[in-house]
């Protein structure tokens, strides 16, 4: 059976702000994916980004760096 293991996610006020996370992402090598909000999360659109917790400083970083919205942060235990 697998084991979850703690992730960062991160929530975005709007499909807007997620997909612009996931342009950035791809376009500076950020680590995580784009995924639906876990059930844990009540955020203002379906999308939150996903990362392991060790990249939180870095996705952090690089979100601000590149002025990138997003809404809240948290550490969920995911598969």
């Amino acid at each position: 059976m697998r084991e979850k293991t703690l992730k960062v996610v991160m929530t975005f006020g709007s499909t807007a702000d997620a997909l612009a996370m996931e342009g950035a992402a791809r376009e500076h090598g950020l680590p995580g994916r784009i995924i639906p909000v876990p059930s844990e999360v009540d955020a203002g659109c379906g999308l939150a980004w996903c990362a392991d917790v060790s990249d939180r400083t870095e996705l952090l970083s690089q979100t601000e760096s590149h002025g990138l919205a997003y809404e809240d942060v948290f550490e969920i235990p995911m598969y």
